[in-house]
């Protein structure tokens, strides 16, 4: 079939002026191997400072340079408690999206102090290494150390380090899936959960999904393309293609901490995503997920409004307090 006889799935129309809003916003210029850095420099003016983000709410924010992978740079952790500090309190391990090219950690931190406030939790957001100057497994590796940095400072923190989960939207969500493996094979830190938002998690870009939506919607096969060159080089396609940035390349999915997948409907994500909980379940593991009819990737985030929109942010705190123990 040619990508025109792949038929989208429409979209809510509920969601279609929150998905307008997200092209004028955030696609401006396609995301090109030659415009990575123009779309950094533009991904830069949209993000609104942290001091605005944080505004009147009782939290703090703390900033700590921590050690990174073995013979690689210190990384940066943005730190967020409720005012007053906290003890034996969950904690959530944020990893922002961006396509792994693009963003920094205070990208999605609002929702991270909404939810920080909402379960008396800590917040930690980690800066990691951004291809194609760092490509894989720089990028897994970075969130991994701070994970490790995390749980071996849990008491300092005030977190009970068996009620730690590893969260992000995106490509945050695939780098949260290969942390998990990571800890895994390595016997690292306990995870109580992995909540992967909409992941990016397959460089291959071939299955009927990312057909779908190949020059339609936000982050489109084209953009998922230019990520996937960047991240992985010569390396793409291939067997040597690191399974810790690119989870459905690990051919063993068992054993690993219960997977909170939400996906919208109308993405090019869909498909993977599925399937990442198909080998999952196959393995006698825990996976809960969600695939919200006529959404647009990243869509509760555009369009909070949107009835579609209300019951995937009531899912993912559903899940959360259940894995966090929360009243």
């Amino acid at each position: 079939m040619t990508a025109e006889q792949y038929q989208p799935v429409p979209y809510d129309p509920e969601l279609e002026p929150g998905l307008a809003a997200f092209l004028e916003l955030v696609e401006q210029i396609p995301l090109r191997a030659d415009t990575i850095l123009v779309n950094r420099d533009h991904f830069a003016t949209i993000l609104p400072p942290v001091e605005i983000m944080v505004g009147d709410q009782p939290v703090e924010l703390e900033e700590r340079t921590v050690p990174g992978p073995a013979g690689a740079p210190d990384i940066q952790l943005t730190i967020v408690r409720p005012r007053g500090g906290v003890s034996n309190a969950p904690a959530i391990y944020s990893i922002h999206g961006g396509g792994m090219v693009l963003g920094n950690r205070t990208f999605g931190i609002d929702g991270l102090i909404a939810d920080v406030l909402l379960f008396g939790a800590v917040g930690v957001s980690v800066e990691y290494r951004l291809a194609p100057e760092h490509p894989a497994p720089a990028a897994v590796e970075d969130c991994y150390a701070g994970l490790v940095w995390l749980a071996e400072n849990a008491d300092e923190l005030g977190v009970d380090p068996q009620r730690i989960v590893v969260t992000g939207a995106s490509a945050g969500g695939g780098l949260s899936a290969g942390v998990a493996l990571l800890a895994r094979d390595r016997g690292g830190p306990h995870i109580a959960g992995q909540g992967l938002l909409c992941p990016m998690l397959d460089d291959r870009n071939t299955n009927v999904s990312t057909r779908q939506y190949d020059g339609r919607g936000a982050w489109d096969r084209n953009n998922n393309d230019t990520a996937w060159d960047a991240i992985l080089g010569d390396k793409r396609f291939t067997d040597e293609a690191s399974p810790y940035q690119v989870p459905t390349r690990m051919k063993d999915l068992s054993n690993l901490p219960p997977a909170f997948i939400d996906v919208g409907a109308a993405e090019i994500f869909r498909d993977e995503a599925t399937d990442y909980a198909l080998r999952i379940w196959a393995t006698g593991g825990q996976a809960e997920l969600h695939v919200w009819a006529g959404g647009y990737h990243g869509f509760s985030g555009f369009s909070p409004d949107a009835e579609v929109s209300r019951a995937a942010v009531a899912a993912r705190l559903s899940w959360l307090r259940r894995i966090l123990r929360a009243p």
